[in-house]
């Protein structure tokens, strides 16, 4: 049975698929951006009795765009904010408005704003995926989503994002959504990806996977794909989600 709560875009979305797998055993989790943007939000899990051996940095993720995701381009005095101008819910009037692009350091700079998806801002077939878009060969990420994958790098940011975005657990336990958490956002799909796909493809971590996870250098350890396909990208190819999807904004 499929439930979905959801209101006008832009939206950010917390999504579960709580008996997922081919054998319904798994859980399959994200926070999605593919209908926009309008507020940070943070998923934690909470254990059951099967599941008290998976550390919290495997499974607690969280999307919180911040002025520090504010940037400048290389040198041309100019300033986007990380919602591509024309995806912007409410674009400010005039200069300084409190929302870059103006190169004015003294305008006070505002947490992330309400974003558009591609989708919603252009309503386009190849923003939205379908027709004949509708095809993860065809459709491609487009600006927004590049921008807002890199300040929420665990979050789907358009239709075909699924390989670098669900977390699977073993079936069990419960969820705490929270919106406008504090912190940062996570990076934990790129940078654990090997641990997380121990964890989806046989439900249970190795005494020297564990160990690696208890060790802050290790988890901090800047690293990702250098290119190709991640076998954490293949496992997720050959996943079967099926089941209940519940989407909480």
């Amino acid at each position: 049975m499929d439930y979905e709560f959801s209101g006008a875009t832009p939206a950010t979305l917390a999504e579960f698929n709580l008996a997922g797998g081919v054998d319904n055993l798994q859980t399959f989790y994200d926070i999605s951006l593919v209908d926009g943007y309008n507020i940070p939000m943070g998923i934690n899990y909470i254990p059951a009795k099967n599941t008290t051996f998976i550390p919290p940095n495997l499974t607690n993720c969280a999307c919180i765009a911040t002025t520090g995701w504010v940037y400048s381009p290389a040198g041309n005095g100019t300033f986007y904010s990380n919602c591509p101008w024309l995806n912007l819910a409410f674009p400010p009037t005039h200069p300084g408005n409190g929302i870059y692009p103006y190169p004015d350091d003294n305008v006070e700079r505002p947490a992330f704003a309400p974003c558009n998806s591609a989708c919603a801002a252009t309503g386009t077939d190849k923003d939205c995926c379908i027709g004949k878009y509708h095809d993860p060969h065809i459709c491609k990420p487009s600006q927004y989503s590049k921008s807002v994958k890199a300040v929420c790098p665990d979050a789907y940011s358009f239709a075909y994002d699924d390989q670098q975005s669900t977390f699977i657990i073993p079936k069990g336990g419960g969820w705490e959504v929270v919106m406008c958490p504090e912190g940062r956002s996570t990076d934990i799909l790129r940078k654990l990806g090997s641990e997380m796909f121990e964890l989806a493809s046989g439900g249970k971590l190795s005494p020297h996977t564990l160990k690696r996870l208890r060790n802050a250098t290790y988890v901090m350890e800047e690293r990702g794909s250098a290119g190709g396909v991640r076998p954490w990208a293949v496992m997720l190819m050959i996943c079967i989600v099926v089941a209940c999807t519940w989407a909480i904004f």
